[in-house]
């Protein structure tokens, strides 16, 4: 079974975002060729890795549905109250999960396989690690201080939590770090 990824950018002072949902500053680094592999060659997801990605729905109206398919070309799991209307729509690689993250990654593991599950919101992510779904914290650190904005951990359920010695690999305009999460 593939392990459970909650990754972001995030700049030096903790922020995946600025107030107003502002990314420019922590994917100034991010190429936007090749999914997976990022402008220093650094491989997020080697390529037939990532088998599907859980996110909440703010993510997907923010981004207005990546367009009617993400970027990573994988199918989204995505955590709400409530379907938007007109949704869902036929040939979409989207399914709306009204029970929670628990049965959003377990559908997500189900898709998946052998292959990774990312996670892609920080409440999302905060939700997981409260309920002990995370395998790994990525985090793509950015030399930028926001001042303020969204943070990826504020309000942590479960604190402190100790994760297991990082992989780091130095690249430019970020430190890609990758952390094991003991269950």
């Amino acid at each position: 079974m593939g392990s459970v990824v909650a990754r972001m950018s995030m700049s030096l002072d903790g922020f995946v975002a600025g107030p107003d949902d502002e990314v420019d500053h922590v994917f100034a680094w991010h190429n936007a060729g090749r999914a997976g592999v990022e402008a220093d060659g650094a491989e997020v997801f080697p390529p037939g890795a990532l088998g599907s990605l859980v996110c909440g729905r703010r993510l997907f109206e923010l981004t207005n549905a990546w367009g009617g398919r993400h970027p990573m070309g994988v199918h989204v799991f995505i955590v709400t109250h409530s379907v938007p209307d007109g949704w869902p729509r036929e040939d979409t690689p989207f399914t709306f999960v009204t029970d929670g993250v628990a049965g959003a990654v377990r559908q997500a593991k189900d898709l998946a396989g052998d292959r990774d599950i990312a996670i892609a919101t920080p409440s999302i992510t905060r939700q997981c690690l409260a309920l002990g779904l995370v395998d790994m914290i990525a985090v793509d650190l950015v030399p930028v201080l926001l001042g303020e904005g969204i943070p990826f951990f504020a309000g942590l359920v479960k604190a402190p939590l100790e994760l297991g010695t990082p992989t780091v690999v130095e690249g430019k305009g970020v430190t890609h770090l990758r952390y094991p999460v003991g269950h």
